[in-house]
């Protein structure tokens, strides 16, 4: 398997030369050069696999220049019970018992936040963190990530490279955006590998400051800059496999079709659904769920990518959404203008020059059905209400972004169609919005209940990327 850049600008490159890097040398995103397709008795054999065991086939699909055996330790040492709490690694539960309101179509939860973190992002970044040592100490190199986040991203990307004898971790946050819980948690590490930025503006201002360091090829070479963000590709493939073991945990054979429903900001974890989908796995609809930052759902509704400005961005009760540049939506609109990359790099020069770029009435927007894309919007009235009701009729309690993802869900439900949505988090991480939800605050595990007393560390800049790269070099010059 080899790799491109979605803008035509790099020669094809095995996938560990392009597991450190994130952003292509041309500033485009890497891509695989044809997407695998599975056959009925893969299908057949890989839904009796362990999780850990369906990582490997899936990965190894992709990645070819790691040993089988190297790749499989990496695999099991990561998916294992010790990390996420049980060998089911993402449990899927029923959400609506026998429910009639769901006109045959059952509505489930897959239980992605059971890692360190309690977010999704654990279940990719945790091997991240462990085919990034691979890779460095193989080569005997080191390694210095950036990163921005909108609050998942930076705890777990932290807590996976924690304390990794070759890698330093320069995470950027958005000031007063994240909520407390996600601020304790990464600031408290203290960990010497571990640095916590934090930047003057919104989340899209942390990521265009990841950008601008990345196409500074000079720069990164000579301070061996990698990335973390969802624009790496193996935190894409890796989230890949639990949309398989969602469908055949929700279904009897493999002539059946779900949906899936996702909270969305990057786009990185419903693009993952997006290629599950065109490796033959039968998904009848992906529903992407935004809150009240509605590009997507606008694009979605009428073709046009619209980015907002940093006054235009709103700060939410579901604020790892609040983003209004998706880094990912590059990759999924690379398949819409059918892989043809001059095509593909003139629109973002549009979008760069103007602010947008319509696609409606095109082969392109065409395809959105095609691949099977829904969409809808959430907003805070409707994921408090979501929220409570819920809680008080069945006792399950979301955090706000799964309350967005089930709200939009249940408008999408098709008879005989099971409907899974994509757990985000566990609702401890956004304890303010929960108790306006249900009146109180939501339960904390024993292990992190100390979190806000902690000690907290951290560095605050201003939105200017030469005075972020003279912090960086200075902190890699006297570690």
């Amino acid at each position: 398997m080899r790799y491109l850049s979605t803008r035509g600008g790099m020669p094809p490159q095995p996938f560990t030369a392009v597991l450190l890097g994130g952003l292509a040398p041309d500033g485009g995103l890497v891509v695989p050069e044809r997407i695998p397709e599975i056959d009925p008795a893969t299908f057949d054999r890989w839904r009796r696999l362990p999780y850990a065991d369906l990582a490997f086939e899936i990965l190894s699909l992709y990645c070819d220049d790691i040993s089988s055996e190297a790749l499989r330790a990496l695999v099991q040492r990561t998916y294992s019970a010790e990390r996420f709490g049980s060998d089911e690694i993402t449990p899927l539960k029923r959400l609506d018992g026998d429910d009639p309101a769901g006109g045959g179509a059952p509505l489930y939860l897959l239980g992605l936040s059971q890692g360190p973190t309690l977010a999704f992002k654990d279940v990719a970044m945790q091997l991240l963190g462990e085919l990034f040592e691979h890779e460095l100490a193989r080569g005997q190199r080191r390694l210095n990530i950036l990163g921005a986040t909108s609050g998942d991203t930076g705890s777990a990307a932290e807590y996976a490279m924690r304390g990794k004898s070759h890698i330093r971790v320069f995470m950027l946050s958005p000031l007063g955006r994240m909520s407390a819980f996600q601020q304790a948690q990464m600031y408290s590490l203290v960990e010497p590998n571990i640095h916590n930025i934090v930047i003057d503006g919104v989340f899209d201002d942390c990521q265009d400051l990841v950008k601008a360091v990345s196409a500074d090829l000079a720069f990164k070479e000579r301070q061996a800059i990698g990335t973390v963000n969802s624009i790496n590709w193996a935190r894409v493939v890796a989230q890949v496999v639990y949309y398989f073991k969602g469908f055949f945990a929700a279904t009897g054979s493999n002539r059946e079709r779900v949906s899936f429903c996702v909270p969305t900001g990057n786009f990185g974890n419903i693009l993952a659904g997006h290629i599950a989908r065109r490796m033959g796995l039968p998904i009848a609809h992906l529903i992407v769920a935004t809150n009240e930052n509605d590009v997507l759902d606008e694009f979605f509704h009428t073709g046009r990518y619209r980015v907002r400005s940093a006054s235009q961005t709103h700060a939410t009760s579901s604020p790892s959404m609040d983003i209004s540049k998706s880094s990912n939506f590059e990759r999924f609109v690379y398949d819409l203008v059918d892989g043809e990359p001059g095509r593909l790099k003139g629109l973002w020069q549009q979008l760069e020059r103007d602010g947008s770029f319509d696609l409606a009435g095109t082969d392109a927007f065409a395809r959105v059905r095609a691949f099977g894309f829904e969409s809808g919007a959430s907003n805070h009235a409707l994921r408090l209400a979501t929220i409570g009701d819920w809680y008080r009729r069945t006792g399950v309690l979301f955090d706000p972004h799964t309350a967005d993802g089930v709200a939009i869900a249940q408008r999408h439900r098709q008879p005989g169609v099971p409907m899974i949505c994509l757990e985000t988090a566990l609702p401890a991480k956004f304890a303010e919005a929960i108790e306006a939800a249900i009146g109180q605050p939501p339960p904390v595990p024993e292990s992190l209940r100390d979190l806000a007393g902690r000690v907290q560390r951290f560095t605050v800049l201003p939105n200017d990327v030469a005075l972020l790269k003279r912090h960086i070099t200075a902190l890699t010059a006297t570690a």
